[in-house]
């Protein structure tokens, strides 16, 4: 299989000096615990390393778009293990403090994203809040050649290699989504590695690098003979399709088109001018 291509680092790089991550003094209050600097309670390692690095980008001392020392320096200096370094550093970047690329390593980001400008929620998560069970179905999981449209829409070169995944999402048994999405390799090098029947494909991005920028376009459809057989639909039935587009700064990540069973789905949301909104399927 081809192998996409990944971004090499260049020297001109901008990285954050070590001698700034050495970790505030080690004290106990007057009750026996331990604090970091002069009263701060010493939580779990990982919270400690991501309270430091939180404070660091928030003082402005780590610039955005600078790289952060490598997994391995952070566990050295804090006296960790790479497994508590890497599951801060995971955190952070679902957080939207960092960004990770493939190959080069962990940046600050442009913005921090502590609210969402629009949700996005995996669909295994809808369906827990309904008190029911979910279960996928993989039908492909491939890399393709990209056409023009869609070396157009995820901003790559026609005929670059693009990874493809159509599943379906069923609760307690019942098919609820068809989702045929195109993936980034840019963005998820490792995604045709992964059981979706495990984890949903929104669950896995989502860790790799923060939502900065989604695009709906929503139409009722018919559906057609491939879609009546995996949602187990007849003909009559309409179903609502949502074409979605995501960003991860300024990286295209993903275009996928979301088939819904009209008679089984409701789509809400609540917006408010000039503020964060929320677009929520339930």
């Amino acid at each position: 299989m081809e192998q996409p291509i990944k971004k090499k680092s260049s020297n001109k790089t901008n990285s954050i000096k070590f001698k700034n991550l050495t970790p505030a003094p080690i004290r106990l209050d007057k009750n026996g615990f331990k604090t970091v600097g002069s009263a701060e309670p010493f939580g779990a390692p990982y919270q400690k390393i991501k309270k430091y690095i939180i404070a660091r980008i928030e003082a402005g001392e780590w610039m955005p778009e600078t790289r952060i020392p490598s997994e391995n320096h952070i566990a050295n200096t804090f006296g960790v293990s790479r497994g508590t370094a890497n599951r801060a550093l995971r955190e952070l970047t679902s957080e939207g403090y960092l960004v990770s690329l493939q190959g080069i390593g962990r940046f600050v980001a442009k913005t921090k994203q502590h609210s969402p400008l629009l949700e996005v929620r995996p669909i295994s998560q809808e369906i827990a809040e309904r008190g029911e069970t979910h279960s996928a179905k993989v039908h492909l999981l491939a890399q393709e050649s990209a056409t023009s449209e869609l070396a157009m829409t995820l901003g790559l070169n026609v005929a670059s290699p693009v990874y493809r995944s159509i599943i379906v999402h069923s609760a307690n048994g019942r098919p609820v989504q068809l989702a045929d999405r195109y993936v980034n390799p840019l963005f998820a090098p490792d995604y045709l590695d992964q059981d979706f029947t495990l984890i949903t494909p929104s669950e896995y991005l989502f860790q790799l690098g923060p939502l900065t920028e989604v695009e709906h376009i929503i139409e009722a459809v018919s559906p057609d003979s491939r879609t009546q057989k995996l949602l187990e639909i007849n003909a009559t039935e309409p179903c609502l399709l949502i074409h979605r587009r995501t960003w991860s700064n300024a990286i295209v990540v993903t275009k996928v088109n979301l088939l819904y069973p009209g008679s089984g789905f409701r789509l809400g949301g609540r917006f408010k001018p000039m503020s964060p909104a929320k677009l929520i399927a339930a």
